[in-house]
């Protein structure tokens, strides 16, 4: 028993005493019953920390983008709702535009073809035959003209005061001869007032019947249009100079500008006239109104002169007025020439 005691006591004293090396060398010796970093040590004691604040970090992180993902998705949907309303918008805008578009020119194309029909039913039951001014002198025509020539038998010159038709009467051989001679080619060297145009058939038609048949006071149908009209007056104009010498004077009427513009263009050019020889107190007058035309054929005859009074086709009325006066010559167009006057053609 001693004996074994005292080898277990040398065992516990071997096992804790340092040898000789480690206590050269100052090493510590080392314990054999305990660990440095057992299962109950400080490093098992910190980990749970570390767990706990690692779990706080991922939870922040994750609410954090949890909130920024709630964010983009209410943006999104706010840009889905803005592009649905454009999308909307944008389809009804151009199927309204086009259909409105397409209402418009159906429109036009029924308003087109009724106004066209209407026009073909209208030219049908139009009648293009040329239509005459038939006009009834008025009563006091006889006594105005008796009176006239009252007043005409102290002047001077008798010769302006006679009628026209005893004039013409008189003097058909004459009228037809001049007449003849304007189906010569034109003469470009012709004297002022003297015609340098050709005249046709139809046109000599005309004149002769003015002249002869409604002696120098009447209605005749239009030539077609305005040009052709001037030309027939020029023809007459120049007879009158034949037979009247200066004591007459012309006076156009056409409503406008325009026409009198043309008026004045034809005469100049068919009467080698200049602008000199257009005015109040010239050898041709132009007149927009009726009014101021008789008035000026008024005083002309005071003077003992005599008016040839020209009213342009345009005109659709001749005034009452007017048929006091010896000369007057009136152009009837039917409704075709009329309608392209209007249009400006």
């Amino acid at each position: 028993m001693q004996s074994a005691d005292s080898v277990a006591a040398g065992s516990r004293l071997g096992a804790s005493a340092p040898t000789s090396t480690e206590a050269a060398s100052g090493i510590e010796p080392s314990s054999p019953t305990a660990s440095p970093q057992g299962p109950s040590g400080p490093a098992d004691s910190a980990a749970p920390g570390l767990t706990a604040a690692g779990d706080r970090f991922y939870s922040l992180a994750l609410r954090d983008l949890g909130q920024k993902r709630s964010r983009l998705e209410a943006e999104i949907t706010v840009l889905e709702q803005r592009r649905d309303k454009l999308e909307e918008e944008i389809a009804s805008h151009f199927a309204g535009s086009s259909d409105a578009l397409a209402r418009r020119v159906q429109g036009f194309q029924d308003y087109l073809v009724g106004a066209l029909q209407e026009l073909a039913n209208r030219a049908e039951a139009l009648n293009l035959s040329p239509r005459r001014v038939v006009v009834q002198p008025s009563p006091m025509d006889a006594e105005e003209q008796t009176d006239t020539e009252a007043r005409r038998g102290d002047q001077e010159d008798q010769g302006a005061s006679r009628t026209a038709g005893a004039l013409f009467g008189s003097d058909a051989a004459l009228i037809r001869s001049l007449l003849a001679g304007f189906t010569a080619p034109p003469d470009a060297y012709a004297p002022p007032w003297q015609l340098r145009r050709s005249l046709g058939q139809d046109h000599l038609e005309r004149l002769e019947d003015w002249f002869l048949a409604q002696d120098g006071r009447g209605a005749q149908a239009s030539s077609g249009n305005r040009s052709r009209n001037v030309l027939v007056t020029a023809g007459a104009i120049s007879i009158l100079t034949e037979l009247y010498g200066e004591r007459f004077q012309t006076l156009v009427l056409a409503g406008g500008p325009e026409r009198l513009g043309e008026w004045r263009r034809g005469l100049q050019d068919s009467l080698s006239l200049s602008r000199e020889d257009f005015g109040p107190n010239s050898g041709i007058g132009l007149f927009e109104r009726p009014d101021a035309l008789i008035d000026r054929a008024d005083r002309l005859e005071e003077r003992g002169e005599l008016p040839f009074i020209v009213v342009d086709a345009a005109e659709q009325a001749v005034e009452i007025p007017v048929l006091q006066f010896p000369l007057w010559l009136a152009f009837a167009a039917d409704a075709r020439e009329l309608a392209l006057d209007e249009a400006g053609y």
